[in-house]
């Protein structure tokens, strides 16, 4: 039996000296020192033997397991030592490359800042897809069948539905409004909740608009909503935005979907109010139209306009970003160009 130890130990040896590899020396501890290798054969034929024959064959089987052990660590560092561990040469010496950290884009960035601002409110954050109908961005949303917004000027229709009505003629979104309807006609009232995402208007790119840029609205249905209550709303959320009070007007404006309607402007933050190409150089930017949910609209969501009403508020995210962190050209945070949102991480 010593002898058999002995070749097993000599073959074992020999076998790990010629190991040109980290997978083949791997392979090779698995032959001589795993569950099905000769060395471990002879320990589990110890309970055969004699008392005294047992006690010497188990110390040599276990000397023979350490030496290999032992030896197979060696040649590991060896084989590390002379960069035959991958097919190219290895310079241990060298630093590491540095791995590059990502981070939120500033526009997400905001749309997260204004959920948590919204949650705190109890809100519900809400989504839909990106192609609607024009029966949800246009019929239910009392625009007259003639409005301009309807025309391809401004908004882009789906291929092959262009003639069609309704529910069949389909279009990438241009406003978030119609989500509203889509949420009372699912959920009900009373409500409150907001649905950030990207719209598309078919116009001119400038300093201020992009053709895809982002909307947040949101809106409250219930059954005693003051005009106050959607004001203190909005002067909260730009607070707990911008961290600071923001000076806020509110101008007569006029959107199908509301009644009455206002333009609602915040002081820019690019200039400081004294007038930029940002402003159009009078000190204010509007962020957000709002007003009171107009009958029309909660009819179209199956609610009694007697009973029920509510407050919008369409926030131009985009907008909002730019006045955080002072850029006065939107069409830079839809650029992807590196060097200048890697400055937003």
């Amino acid at each position: 039996m010593i002898e058999k130890l002995e070749q097993i130990q000599k073959e074992g040896l020999k076998k790990i000296a010629e190991a040109k590899n980290i997978e083949e020396l791997q392979e090779i501890r698995r032959e001589i020192t795993g569950k099905n290798s000769a060395l471990t054969e002879v320990l589990k034929s110890l309970g055969s033997l004699a008392v005294d024959l047992k006690k010497s064959i188990g110390i040599k089987a276990t000397e023979i397991k350490n030496d290999f052990i032992d030896t197979i660590q060696k040649k590991e560092e060896e084989l590390v030592a002379s960069q035959t561990v991958l097919d190219i040469p290895l310079d241990l010496t060298l630093p590491g490359t540095k791995k590059e950290m990502g981070a939120l884009h500033p526009i997400t960035q905001m749309c997260y800042d204004l959920n948590d601002a919204f949650l705190s409110l109890g809100f519900e954050v809400y989504s839909e897809d990106d192609i609607s109908s024009e029966k949800f961005a246009f019929d239910n949303l009392n625009f007259a069948p003639d409005h301009p917004a309807r025309q391809s000027m401004d908004t882009f229709w789906i291929h092959g539905t262009e003639e069609k009505k309704g529910n069949e003629r389909l279009c990438l979104r241009p406003h978030l409004t119609g989500g509203s309807v889509r949420y009372l006609l699912q959920h009900g009232a009373p409500a409150r909740f907001v649905y950030p995402g990207r719209v598309y208007r078919n116009e001119t790119t400038d300093a201020r608009h992009e053709r895809a840029f982002f909307q947040y609205e949101a809106l409250i249905v219930d059954k005693d909503i003051s005009f106050s209550s959607g004001m203190v709303m909005i002067q909260t959320i730009l607070e707990k935005v911008f961290g600071k009070k923001i000076n806020v007007r509110m101008r007569e404006g006029f959107f199908p979907f509301t009644e009455p309607g206002y333009e609602i402007d915040m002081e820019c933050l690019v200039c400081g109010g004294k007038g930029c190409r940002v402003c159009n150089h009078n000190g204010w930017i509007e962020v957000m139209p709002g007003g009171v949910i107009h009958p029309n609209v909660l009819k179209s969501a199956n609610l009694d306009p007697e009973v029920w009403t509510g407050f919008y508020i369409n926030i131009g995210l985009d907008r909002l970003v730019m006045m955080r962190y002072g850029v006065d050209d939107v069409r830079l945070f839809h650029s992807t160009d590196l060097r200048f949102l890697k400055q937003f991480k």
